[in-house]
């Protein structure tokens, strides 16, 4: 039609994926890498801090045993100490040390483990309270037998204490994996060549790579859902825009800059080299000192 002016054509839509996954998705867009630990070196600490609890326990009894000897104490007496002394070895160090050290215990410790929420938070003193509590019963009076089951029927290990306290035991010693390295796609090197990502900020750059990074580890539904928004937030700033899935534009994108960055540092460090001589050296004649 006269005088009407086509439309440019519209930029790819990048829309997002809803998935029901257990996940935990920061406000960045950015899965958290949060790894369950696994059920021998939970086994491990757990044995290792109720064997101190009850090493505390058996010394505080051999204790009022020989004050008893003694006549410091009567026998209504010492039945209460002794009843006070479990409550206090088997829940009140429990719970002050996992309240204390945020869910490091000294079993913990050892196995590289440590206790939080269900949303990887912190643990508070209720969390720690219902744990200890209901140890008594699944560890002390089961001699663990009832931890141990459970703990083989869900998928992160969780005890009885943890189901009800709403925590889980998380691996603070992920096992050490070599950086990814991706490069433009194939069908996108044409693209590439004329593309601009230098508005692309920092801050952006630095998700899209941290997102590549823990790519392989998440589940595909919650990968496209993730690299789609983080797609959405980079077209404002790429030019022009490929007619590809996001994550393959995350892909893209993220390599073409990080191949453009490391040119231009190589290209500025090669300058300052050819300049040292004149930066660093000293006029004709001066005196070294």
């Amino acid at each position: 039609m006269p005088g009407h002016r086509a439309r440019p054509p519209a930029p790819p839509a990048f829309d997002t994926f809803d998935a029901d996954d257990d996940e935990l998705v920061t406000g960045e867009a950015v899965g958290l890498d949060l790894r369950p630990a696994s059920f021998v070196p939970r086994l491990a600490g757990v044995a290792i801090d109720y064997a101190t609890y009850v090493a505390v326990l058996v010394g505080l009894l051999l204790l009022l045993s020989l004050a008893a000897q003694r006549d410091l104490v009567d026998r209504s007496t010492g039945a209460a100490l002794s009843v006070a002394i479990v409550v206090f070895s088997l829940v009140v160090i429990p719970t002050a040390v996992e309240t204390v050290t945020q869910g490091r215990s000294l079993g913990k410790l050892a196995v590289g483990a440590r206790v939080v929420r269900l949303d990887g938070g912190a643990i508070t003193f209720r969390h720690a309270f219902t744990r200890a509590l209901v140890g008594l019963l699944e560890i002390v009076a089961t001699t663990g037998g009832v931890a141990v089951l459970v703990g083989l029927l869900n998928s992160r290990s969780r005890r009885l204490g943890d189901l009800l306290a709403g925590t889980y035991a998380l691996n603070e010693r992920p096992p050490k994996e070599g950086r990814v390295v991706y490069e433009v796609p194939e069908a996108l090197r044409g693209w590439a060549r004329t593309a601009d990502v230098a508005r692309l900020p920092d801050s952006l750059a630095r998700r899209l790579s941290s997102f590549l990074q823990q790519a392989p580890r998440m589940v595909p539904a919650s990968r496209m859902r993730v690299a789609a928004g983080l797609a959405a937030e980079a077209t404002r700033f790429v030019s022009p825009l490929p007619a590809t899935d996001p994550e393959t534009f995350v892909v893209a994108v993220s390599a073409l800059r990080r191949d453009r960055e490391s040119r231009a540092l190589a290209g500025e460090a090669a300058v300052l080299a050819r300049l040292a001589p004149a930066l660093e050296g000293l006029p004709a004649g001066f005196p070294r000192r």
